[in-house]
């Protein structure tokens, strides 16, 4: 008998796996870079969006504070006439009797004089 060598079967040996497959497990890197970048832009609209109103807001308590100015300017200084008024009432009370005695004349010299520094000396800046 001759010698009869074993073969292949026909169509070949199936191929071995031999590298690691590992299943996909969720969205390319692709789709979620687009899914990021679509939030983030959204973000960002939004965040300007709510600068603009912001912005309106702040601008509008402006106005209103503008607008607002003269009437407490007006009642501030009528506070203060009031007061001034007051203060040379009791001026004129206490000090009636000190002959020579002007009600809201200043007592002291008028001359100016610069605001001293805190060494004392007006002339040196720390």
């Amino acid at each position: 008998m001759g010698v009869v060598q074993d073969g292949p079967p026909p169509g070949g040996f199936p191929a071995i796996r031999y590298a690691r497959r590992v299943p996909s497990s969720g969205p390319t890197g692709t789709a979620l870079f687009a899914v990021t970048a679509a939030l983030m832009g959204y973000g960002f609209y939004k965040v300007g969006q709510t600068n603009i109103e912001r912005r309106a807001l702040k601008e509008e308590k402006r106005a209103v504070r503008a607008a607002l100015v003269p009437v407490l300017q007006a009642e501030e200084d009528r506070r203060f006439v009031e007061a001034q008024r007051a203060a040379q009432e009791r001026e004129a009370k206490i000090m009636g009797k000190v002959p020579g005695w002007k009600v809201g004349e200043q007592p002291y010299e008028k001359t100016w004089m610069p605001p001293t520094r805190p060494n004392g000396n007006p002339h040196v800046i720390n």
